[in-house]
């Protein structure tokens, strides 16, 4: 079985359907979501009905808890806060905002004798960060079950979204993937006199796994592959007038970088990397 992966949508229309597309003409039997459909771009309601529709499989990500659920005492976040949800939820409605609030935080399954556990972040939490630079023990964690998992037992295979960063690593004789960003990918790892073009990180980034499904047993063959494909990043800016954020939006899709970079420098500092001199 040919099971493709997604992750982290975020409201890009563009880069939904030519993803569609691609997954379609490989002979994929089924799609998961790993979550983060909405928020960002302007397209979420249209980027839930696709996804719902293709998708056996969908995750809770971050973003669809954030923007979907009630906020206690709103007036004491931050305007810029404010705005942001009163925006992201004036596109769906009530219906997609419960279906995005009650989608499961995790799944697993049996890969040519593998266990395969996917969630958006982390098995304990849709918003903490484990990057592919991350120590040893805090990639290892990741592995481990935890009472949001679906079983108890530690995973050989854990695939996630949320950084945006496509990556595949080997510990413990276990495997870790991230499978990137369809609508918002970028890099933290830049630096001008470095990088090659940008469009090698602007692709829409998926996986496809494949193997023997539901199988416990070790000896048939299972594969991982990475696939980028290409959209209209400037026709998916082209109302971007309607953007609240389209400064930020614009930046990420065209440079390949997250809006806020401080942030993700402080994040290297607590893992002892010196940001500023890659």
């Amino acid at each position: 079985m040919k099971i493709a992966i997604i992750s982290d949508i975020h409201g890009n229309l563009e880069a939904l359907t030519a993803t569609l597309e691609d997954i379609e003409k490989r002979n994929v039997n089924e799609i998961i979501c790993l979550g983060d459909i909405i928020a960002k771009g302007i397209h979420p309601k249209e980027c839930l009905d696709l996804i719902r529709k293709k998708c056996k499989i969908v995750i809770r990500g971050n973003c669809d808890r954030y923007f979907s659920e009630e906020h206690k005492n709103p007036d004491e976040l931050p305007e810029i806060e404010q705005k942001r949800i009163k925006w992201n939820q004036s596109m769906i409605n009530k219906e997609d905002r419960e279906y995005l609030l009650n989608l499961p935080f995790s799944y697993e399954f049996y890969m040519s004798g593998s266990l395969v556990r996917v969630f958006h972040a982390t098995p304990e939490f849709d918003n903490k960060t484990v990057l592919n630079v991350d120590k040893p023990e805090t990639k290892y964690k990741m592995f481990l079950p935890s009472e949001k998992t679906m079983t108890q037992d530690t995973a050989d295979v854990i695939i996630y979204g949320h950084i945006h960063h496509p990556y595949m690593d080997k510990i413990y004789n276990k495997t870790i993937i991230n499978v990137g960003s369809v609508g918002n990918s970028y890099d933290v790892i830049r630096n001008p006199q470095k990088d090659s073009n940008v469009l090698e990180t602007t692709k829409s980034n998926y996986l496809i796994i494949e193997g023997d499904y539901e199988s416990r047993k070790y000896y048939s063959d299972i594969s991982f592959q990475f696939i980028k494909v290409p959209y209209n990043i400037d026709k998916e800016l082209e109302e971007e007038n309607l953007n609240i954020e389209k400064e930020n939006y614009r930046f990420e899709l065209k440079e390949g970088r997250y809006r806020d970079m401080t942030r993700v420098n402080e994040n290297f500092k607590k893992l002892g990397i010196d940001a500023d001199n890659f």
